[in-house]
């Protein structure tokens, strides 16, 4: 079961590229491969991708800390649902908290404020602006 692990992919329709570099931005993620739908090894079957999408990201990884995420922009411009989930977010203090959570905050909503909770000394929850769901938190 060690080879078995499980990670996020994340489609932006059509804003990925976007995303990337607000996440660069705002938290540090890292680039670390990023493929067009034009530079497909293989030609894309007709029908498959919007049209304007050549130049779209087919396929993304990008790491925050230690984990690696994956992201596109998907086959069209219908916009993303990232209903159901949040992304954690653990920080080693308080101001790396609060730096983050404004960060992701900008152009986005705070669906909890920043506060001390009982299992955590800082932790507050947002929508970004691409409507990713994050809770941002002390890690104890």
């Amino acid at each position: 079961m060690s080879k078995v692990h499980v990670q996020p992919y994340l489609f932006f329709g059509g804003h990925c590229e976007e995303a990337l570099a607000f996440y660069r931005s705002a938290i540090g993620a890292e680039v670390e491969m990023m493929m067009h739908f034009k530079d497909s090894p293989e030609p894309i079957p007709p029908g498959t991708i919007a049209p304007g999408f050549e130049n779209k990201v087919m396929h993304a990884t990008f790491r925050i800390g230690g984990t690696t995420l994956m992201a596109s922009d998907g086959c069209g411009a219908e916009v993303s649902s990232f209903a159901g989930f949040s992304l954690s977010l653990a920080l080693p203090t308080a101001s790396d908290v609060d730096r983050a959570f404004a960060a992701l905050s900008d152009g986005g909503k705070i669906t909890m404020p920043l506060g001390k909770t009982f299992w955590s000394p800082r932790f507050g929850m947002v929508t970004d602006r691409f409507g990713i769901g994050w809770m941002v938190t002390v890690a104890v």
